[in-house]
């Protein structure tokens, strides 16, 4: 899966140039995918609570992202490009829950942390092998990246089908695990979660948390490349450490919020980001931004494991994991796109450092409210019944 969605990056923009598109219809289009994958984040997630089988939704976005990337090869038109990127942003949006669910599902929310850990791992991996070898097939074409990009759904909906699913008695633990005619029989209708306030605030620090992060690394590159400082290696460096410093952190990080709780590890993941942004004011050398951005790592390997872990441990009584994951989501994705309008603005207006010391204020003010308002969430461990 992260293999699959690695071609729809820097590599989509390339193609589209060498397809004679202009930067404006490249922004259109890059800007349509944007918009989906925000109005689509809660649907999706209700969807997947709405289905038992979650390989089901899994192997049907799985199917929409290779049909998405050959009709990018295909057919590199306006309407068939726009119609792919939106299609790729609801498979996008459909996996992140799915796969948490199907998680929760194998291990149990005890074990939930380390597992997500461990996935993360593989994403990271997976996202490092993917880069390399799209970069050979660019080699060869531009379309051979998106003809690469399909074939790879092919051994992810093979790994899907060896997956069994439903290995954890879901009466002894989570209830998103039961079926959802008894899930809304016993706890009403999916909007309760949006009762719990703490959901509400962890939205917030969701939202501060990308706003603060989103836009840092390209503007420090931006302003590297300005003065002429922006060596080819520094770019692929400052992916590919931070993605090594997830794929190493993750798995131990899962199991420490369960050993530890996962208010002392937000705390920490957090608080990289307003640090980072403190860094980059005075305009760093390439080097030293490289080595800034292990701070990334650290941010990036909590923020992936708490959010699903969060969402788990907010919905243990209603049961709808997959609505209020697709609830953060959706506030990741505004953080983000807020981020990078908002930097660009006050460097433009102001200075570069004005804009790394706004980024900082945003990250920092995540970390407050992390610290006032939101309480340790996770459950108590129990015995879990596993099936044979």
């Amino acid at each position: 899966m992260a293999a699959a969605q690695t071609g729809f990056g820097a590599f989509l923009s390339v193609y589209l140039t060498e397809q004679k598109w202009d930067q404006t219809a490249i922004g259109l289009a890059l800007s349509i995918g944007t918009v989906a994958g925000i109005v689509t984040r809660l649907p999706a997630g209700a969807l997947v609570d709405a289905v038992h089988a979650k390989r089901t939704p899994i192997a049907a976005a799985l199917v929409l992202l290779g049909v998405s990337a050959l009709m990018i090869a295909a057919w590199p038109a306006v309407l068939p490009v726009w119609l792919a990127l939106v299609l790729h942003a609801f498979s996008g949006s459909i996996l992140t829950p799915a796969i948490a669910a199907v998680t929760l599902s194998i291990c149990g929310q005890n074990a939930f942390g380390e597992r997500i850990g461990t996935n993360a791992r593989y994403a990271s991996l997976g996202n490092a092998a993917a880069a390399g070898l799209l970069g050979v097939a660019a080699t060869l074409s531009n379309r051979a990246v998106f003809l690469f990009t399909a074939a790879t759904v092919v051994p992810a909906l093979i790994a899907l089908y060896w997956i069994e699913p439903h290995q954890v008695d879901a009466e002894q633990d989570h209830p998103a695990l039961l079926h959802p005619k008894v899930r809304r029989q016993r706890h009403g209708h999916p909007w309760q979660i949006f009762i719990r306030r703490h959901l509400h605030v962890f939205a917030v620090c969701v939202v501060l948390f990308h706003l603060s992060n989103a836009a840092m690394l390209p503007l420090a590159l931006n302003e590297l490349a300005a003065r002429g400082r922006a060596a080819g290696w520094v770019v692929s460096a400052s992916v590919i450490v931070p993605q090594a410093l997830v794929a190493l952190l993750s798995p131990w990080t899962g199991r420490a919020a369960q050993r530890w709780g996962r208010r002392p590890l937000l705390l920490i993941g957090f608080a990289a980001v307003p640090l980072r942004a403190l860094l980059f004011v005075p305009l760093p050398s390439a080097p030293w931004l490289v080595l800034f951005e292990l701070l990334d790592g650290v941010s990036a390997t909590v923020f992936g494991i708490m959010l699903p872990l969060i969402a788990a441990d907010l919905t243990r009584r209603t049961g709808y994991l997959n609505l209020a994951i697709g609830s953060l989501g959706l506030a990741a994705s505004l953080g983000a796109t807020l981020s990078t309008t908002m930097a660009g603005w006050i460097a433009d207006r102001f200075s570069p450092q004005a804009a790394f010391l706004a980024l900082a204020a945003a990250g920092a003010a995540s970390v407050l409210l992390i610290w006032i308002d939101m309480p340790e969430t996770r459950p108590s461990r129990r015995p879990v019944a596993v099936h044979a």
